[in-house]
């Protein structure tokens, strides 16, 4: 794993502690999209006899807000995902836009990271 020069080298604890973390996160969030998918399509049940215009405006709002939780959960999980691909690659650890060494510190604290804070920082500047 590449590591910046002023930092330590990863160890087999530090990197399976961090693959255990991500292993974690994607069963928690498949379980969230499971239990948001399953809320969504039971408040698609009901056909809306007898609701008035608010009743059926704070439906469609909760429906949304279901279905944008989701979504995010979704983008998380796949970032997940990719974090354990290329773990397995020998990718983890290098910036996809430089190919510098990411950092160890900013992969412990936010191992789906793909950029070093650089480029990071020029990405959300755009």
């Amino acid at each position: 794993m590449p590591v910046r020069g002023d930092e330590e080298r990863w160890t087999e604890t530090e990197l399976a502690e961090v693959r255990t973390r991500l292993d974690g996160e994607i069963k928690a969030l498949r379980a969230e999209i499971l239990a948001a998918e399953t809320q969504i399509a039971e408040g698609d049940t009901s056909d809306g006899a007898g609701d008035d215009q608010a009743d059926t405006g704070a439906k469609t709002y909760a429906r949304e807000h279901e279905m944008a939780l989701a979504h995010n959960s979704r983008d998380l999980l796949a970032q997940s995902e990719r974090a354990i691909a290329r773990m397995d690659a020998g990718t983890y650890g290098i910036c996809e836009s430089c190919g510098k060494p990411i950092g160890k510190a900013r992969l412990q604290a936010f191992p789906r990271a793909t950029l070093c804070v650089p480029c990071k920082t020029r990405e959300e500047r755009r």
